[in-house]
């Protein structure tokens, strides 16, 4: 590919043909990353450590510009092992250290003011570290940049070319085609590279929105300067008809995310008036008007969200003469944030990838192949995973049973450590493919179910010998 005038190939029925520039700087870059979000920035660094030329392209403006922090989404996460792994082969985990906060389990709130402290695990390690979206995304550009990768900023993607794999996008400098051996979608849920993928091709797509959506509220730091509530938790406010949950910051404050069905009087549409907000946060959430006392502006200021989960199938396309595309991270799977996996599944992505192409150095086309079978099995495990803790978060907790179960888990991961592991644990503070995770907790559930028939039979059964002994000494008498 030269220099100059060229016609972009477009991917599905009626190619249509455009006059587009091929950069001038590089006729061939080895990789090209869409997306310079999470995903995308840590994919850059991996594939820069390999020895790959990357750029990136970015639809937005770049987020360390004053005041272009993203809305809408989601600015709080939960760092678990999964994501610690991945921030720990490039060598950025320490450096992050003092932009996050250690969550060591879960502070529930009741209606009646009652807090309950929930452990996560047995072990010290085993905590989130909440972060800033915004600012772990500064970080790993910073760290990109240093390796020498190259971002492209305000390039939104046209077209993609599978059989040729190059991305054109446009930007206020024109419409340019980027040639690569390896291009990387990385470009979120509604992935344009995923969408131009699809187009005239035996793909799979499976797109499911929940019917409740979110809002986000900040819970400021006291007039004292001091946080309002415990910080190093998780909040979680949990109820059939309303959820909240809370992300501690490092300047004190917590971020809370509101979830509600859309519909209904009790949903955001029902709730557009200062007086309905109010009534309802201090019937549902009464502790949320002291610790939140602009709750009622907050909560009419913002537009609800939406939750998606995304599972498409292949990831990847390959190239007789050793070239390819690949999918990660929400492109490849999006899921419920209720894991509090999305990021840490993402990373882990990048991670595998990384692995699978220093297994296959000479052979981009089955390093693409190993990653999807490695991955694509567990990360639809994960979704189903991420709607079932939706309804634990929403009305298990409350549960006198759950929690007793809960609390069973944890007593046993405590005496047994290495042949006892709960699930929240397998996923949260393991590498154990979410897959196996599964399959390993449904045996201990069997188990676990077995062992409590048993002494619950035993129990009746003692309780029947000796109603029978009362009656034959009443008997003899």
């Amino acid at each position: 590919m030269t220099t100059g005038s060229a016609t972009a190939r477009r991917t599905g029925a009626g190619r249509e043909r455009r006059r587009v520039r091929v950069d001038p700087e590089q006729a061939m870059t080895d990789a090209v990353v869409v997306g310079a979000g999470l995903a995308g920035s840590l994919a850059a660094v991996y594939l820069a450590r390999r020895g790959f030329h990357v750029r990136v392209l970015e639809r937005r403006e770049d987020p360390r510009t004053p005041g272009s922090r993203e809305a809408g989404r989601s600015i709080n996460l939960g760092l678990s092992q999964r994501g610690i792994v991945a921030l720990k082969e490039i060598g950025l985990l320490d450096s992050l250290a003092p932009a996050t906060v250690p969550m060591r389990g879960r502070v529930v709130h009741t209606p009646d003011g009652t807090l309950r402290f929930q452990p996560y695990g047995t072990e010290e390690d085993q905590i989130l570290h909440s972060v800033l979206r915004h600012d772990l995304n500064v970080a790993l550009i910073d760290e990109a940049e240093k390796k020498g990768v190259e971002f492209r900023w305000g390039h939104k993607v046209t077209a993609v070319d599978r059989e040729n794999p190059s991305v054109t996008t446009i930007s206020p400098q024109g419409t340019v085609e980027h040639a690569a051996r390896l291009v990387v979608g990385a470009d979120g849920a509604f992935s344009a590279v995923r969408t131009q993928l699809g187009r005239g091709a035996r793909t799979t797509l499976h797109q499911e929105f929940l019917e409740w959506g979110y809002k986000e509220l900040l819970i400021p730091v006291g007039d004292d300067g001091r946080p309002r509530t415990e910080l190093r938790a998780l909040h979680v406010w949990p109820g059939d008809d309303g959820l909240i949950v809370a992300h501690p910051n490092v300047d004190g404050s917590l971020t809370a995310t509101v979830f509600l069905p859309f519909d209904g009087r009790d949903g955001f549409a029902g709730l557009g008036t200062h007086a309905r907000v109010r009534e309802f946060f201090a019937r549902r959430f009464p502790d949320t008007l002291t610790l939140i006392p602009d709750v009622v502006e907050q909560f009419l200021a913002h537009e609800p969200a939406s939750l998606v989960t995304i599972r498409t199938q292949p990831w990847h396309v390959a190239t007789a003469h050793g070239r390819g595309v690949v999918l990660l991270g929400d492109a490849a799977h999006a899921v419920y944030p209720f894991f509090g996996q999305g990021m840490n599944a993402a990373f882990e992505d990048c991670s595998v990838l990384d692995r699978c192409l220093a297994a296959h150095p000479h052979d981009l086309p089955e390093a693409l192949a190993a990653f999807e079978r490695a991955r694509r099995p567990h990360t639809d495990v994960l979704a189903e995973l991420s709607k079932r803790n939706f309804v634990e978060l929403r009305d298990k907790l409350r549960s006198p049973l759950f929690l007793a179960r809960k609390k069973a888990d944890l007593v046993l991961h405590r005496v047994f450590p290495r042949s006892w592991v709960p699930l929240y644990t397998l996923i949260a503070h393991t590498t154990v493919p979410y897959g196996e995770a599964l399959a390993r907790a449904r045996r201990q559930d069997r188990l676990l179910g077995g062992v409590t028939a048993a002494l619950t039979g035993a129990a009746l059964a003692g309780l029947a010998h000796r109603s029978r002994g009362r009656r034959g000494r009443r008997q003899v008498s």
